[in-house]
């Protein structure tokens, strides 16, 4: 019977380790979406070559890196007016301050005007992008939007009387925080937990690590119950804490769950 509790025992201490560990790598980042929107334009179309997204956390020349997840393509601006947007890229990043962010483009860039289509010439110091300031920290945990407003009007400049148009791109950057976040931790922590946050809309859930922490990441603004269920061999009865209020951007911190 000993020797039958020491071997439970142990497989709840490598499963801990493993959920530790798990745990770790999730909570040390923040989802990341990338929005492309424009401005009206007198064009029938303005069309775009994105090759990459670009992040820079340091704001020194060499810091410039990929995104990642990005949706390369010919994105036509003038269809994303009016509430209409392009998911340009969906992924992770560890979380801590970003300075700047840019487009990289490539040449296939036209613009249709009457019904002809012209392509439009890009300086190569514009095919890098534009550098936009963007000066945000990443919270672990939390969904950010990035939201690129690029002026299709003002990014074409007729080239004088040459017939020919240039790519010089005018584009705003904003960010805005779409989700927080809720953790804590449970008190014995011997044993795994499962955790679970739901409303009347919503759920979400997650399991503690071999310290018995927990970290429910990605939730969206609301008030939430919070349901602890602690594993059987445990012995103890889950617990559930009401009005676990989340808002935009921060991560709420329920404290130490006790269940001696």
């Amino acid at each position: 019977m000993k020797q039958q509790r020491f071997l439970l025992m142990m497989l709840v201490f490598v499963a801990s380790l493993f959920f530790y560990n798990c745990s770790n790598e999730s909570t040390n980042t923040a989802r990341v979406q990338v929005l492309l929107v424009d401005a009206p334009g007198d064009y029938d179309e303005v069309n775009i070559d994105i090759k990459d997204i670009l992040i820079n956390r340091t704001g020194e020349e060499n810091g410039w890196e990929s995104i990642g997840n990005v949706q390369q393509g010919v994105y036509n601006l003038l269809e994303f007016t009016g509430g209409a947007e392009a998911l340009l890229a969906d992924t992770e990043l560890p979380s801590g301050d970003i300075k700047q962010i840019r487009l990289l483009l490539g040449d296939n860039n036209t613009v249709k005007i009457d019904g002809e289509v012209k392509k439009l010439d890009t300086p190569s110091a514009q095919q890098s992008g534009l550098k936009l300031q963007l000066n945000t920290t990443l919270t672990d945990g939390i969904l950010y939007t990035f939201i690129l407003d690029f002026d299709a009007d003002k990014s074409v400049v007729k080239a004088g009387n040459s017939g020919k148009y240039n790519l010089k791109p005018v584009i705003r950057v904003t960010t805005e925080a779409t989700t927080g976040a809720i953790t804590g931790k449970i008190n014995p922590f011997e044993y795994l937990a499962s955790v679970s946050a739901y409303n009347e809309t919503d759920s979400i859930s997650t399991q503690t690590d071999s310290l018995g922490k927990f970290f429910l990441k990605g939730v969206y603004p609301g008030t939430y119950k919070l349901k602890i269920t602690p594993d059987t061999l445990s012995g103890f009865e889950p617990k559930e804490l009401e009005n676990v209020v989340v808002t935009l951007g921060n991560v709420t911190d329920v404290g130490t769950v006790n269940f001696e």
